[in-house]
């Protein structure tokens, strides 16, 4: 009976879970690997090539060709446990109520340690991918680079290619009417696996990160991998030593997630947008002052009507001058667009952009 018991409440709290996780097995991830992930290590088969076809000679055959399937070792990194107290009950009496609210807080706290723990993977080994300033007028269009840039990797365009969108990057996309496609406008199932619309040919999903200057994540189920397994399945049991009259719901999960090819999983960075203010210079005709918020404590650079719009990531090394906000004289023609750019403090690699134009001659 204890063990139908581990199993029933296992499988209910693995139903809640993948009924909650935003990266979803089978949607953001796939489980296609060989071994136990409680063992330690799981090894996942990957091929980039396809079968060759060849033309057949019916007197000399056709080439014997030979498989490129290689297997790339994941280990078993993360190890999550739930153990929580049920006090006054022993685990025979707890009344069904208070399982099922445990259960259920239990599958909570999972899948929000499984989805970060995805992101973060998804995060640190995909290819990262600078946009310049974007909002609701040109965020389709860098969305579309996006695709042009999986499209030239090879990524299958076969319906499954999802987009991670932040709050941000989701607000504009709901700003564009021309081109969003709403929740209601595609398939139940897709909706029922959380999709919120579609948006230059991906699968939208809405995911809460606080990274940095992340606008939104691209990939395709294929090029990730998640394994999981209860190590230790999930049970009420009866505690002893200074507990009395006390149960708990404990078990252990462990899984990892890999990132299988690094081009399949773009990374997409857009600059914070700085408030640049311009204002003739007092002390001689000709030149401009620009004052700018929204840097923070990092140092600012400018350039003089670029040919091109900087990006996020971009270097600095060459081509820009050095700003001190509400002090450098900048000369330039009437009515030019200075780009100014806020620069990481070890890298000097972009991660504001704004423009101003110049004033006219005092």
């Amino acid at each position: 009976m204890a063990h139908a018991l581990q199993d029933r409440y296992s499988d209910m709290v693995l139903a809640k879970l993948r009924k909650e996780l935003v990266l979803k097995d089978g949607i953001i991830f796939n489980n296609d690997y060989e071994g136990t992930p409680k063992a330690g290590a799981v090894k996942i088969p990957t091929r980039d090539t396809e079968v060759a076809a060849g033309n057949y000679d019916t007197g000399t055959g056709g080439t014997l060709g030979t498989g490129t399937t290689t297997y790339t070792t994941m280990t078993i990194d993360k190890d999550k446990f739930v153990n929580e107290i049920i006090d006054g009950y022993e685990a025979a009496a707890v009344p069904d109520g208070i399982v099922a609210e445990r259960l259920d807080s239990a599958a909570y706290s999972l899948q929000a340690a499984m989805d970060t723990d995805g992101a973060t993977e998804l995060i640190a080994h995909g290819t990262t991918y600078g946009l310049g300033l974007t909002d609701k007028t040109n965020v389709y269009d860098n969305i579309v680079d996006v695709r042009k840039a999986h499209s030239s990797a090879n990524v299958p365009n076969d319906g499954r290619r999802w987009l991670l969108v932040t709050p941000d990057c989701y607000a504009l996309m709901l700003k564009d009417t021309d081109n969003f496609i709403r929740q209601g406008d595609i398939s139940q199932e897709l909706v029922a696996n959380g999709a919120i619309g579609k948006y230059a040919g991906y699968t939208l999903y809405e995911w809460n990160d606080t990274t940095a200057n992340l606008l939104c994540i691209a990939g395709h189920p294929k090029y990730a991998t998640r394994a999981n397994e209860w190590s230790v399945p999930v049970a009420l049991k009866d505690l002893t030593n200074t507990y009395i009259g006390a149960s708990a719901v404990q078990g252990r999960m462990v899984y990892a997630h890999k990132v299988l090819r690094a081009t399949a999983i773009q990374v997409v960075y857009a600059p914070t947008a700085l408030v640049v203010t311009a204002a003739a210079a007092s002390s001689a005709s000709g030149k401009t002052v620009l004052t700018v918020t929204g840097n923070g404590a990092l140092a600012l650079k400018y350039r003089v009507a670029p040919a091109v719009a900087s990006v996020y990531g971009g270097s600095t090394a060459s081509g820009y001058t050095s700003l001190t906000s509400g002090t450098t004289e900048i000369t330039a023609a009437d009515g030019v667009n200075i780009e100014v750019v806020s620069v990481a403090a070890t890298t000097e690699l972009v991660v504001g952009v704004g423009n101003a134009a110049s004033v006219p001659h005092a």
